[in-house]
């Protein structure tokens, strides 16, 4: 199977929301996630989208963010169809590569307490768990 991993555009956007649906993270279309914010989003020098594809195919993916202090690596998801062959740490891998090339030290990421597999997953690329922070946000809508 032909491989490639690239940067999303707002071209991809369908395949996108359609990889973070199979893999049942939510998403906020009508907010956040919406089509015009993710194109703002995607054009930021400090954010990229990384997309793995096979035969052309969206299978795999991340965000990452990088705020001039911390790198953050987030949304990661797979194709259910696909789990289990890597994809997810090779999204973890192009996207330590991408914040380590902005300047990024410190890498980190927010996973759900339910998702104990991006747990595990993380912790075998070397993230250490955080029982002493506590995640707090103040939102505009439900959708941002």
């Amino acid at each position: 199977m032909a491989q490639e991993v690239r940067k999303l555009t707002i071209d991809d956007y369908d395949a996108l929301i359609k990889v973070w649906a199979d893999a049942g993270l939510p998403y906020r279309p009508f907010g956040r996630d919406s089509r015009e914010r993710m194109e703002i989003e995607m054009q930021r020098e400090d954010t990229e989208f990384i997309g793995l594809f096979l035969n052309g195919r969206l299978v795999a993916l991340g965000l990452v963010t990088y705020d001039g202090r911390k790198g953050w690596i987030n949304r990661v998801a797979v194709d259910p169809d696909y789990r289990n062959q890597g994809f997810a740490s090779r999204i973890i891998e192009e996207s330590e590569r991408f914040l380590h090339g902005l300047g990024a030290e410190i890498i980190a990421c927010l996973i759900e307490e339910y998702n104990t597999p991006s747990m595990a997953l993380f912790q075998k690329h070397g993230y250490l768990y955080g029982e002493d922070i506590h995640y707090f946000s103040k939102r505009k809508s439900e959708d941002t």
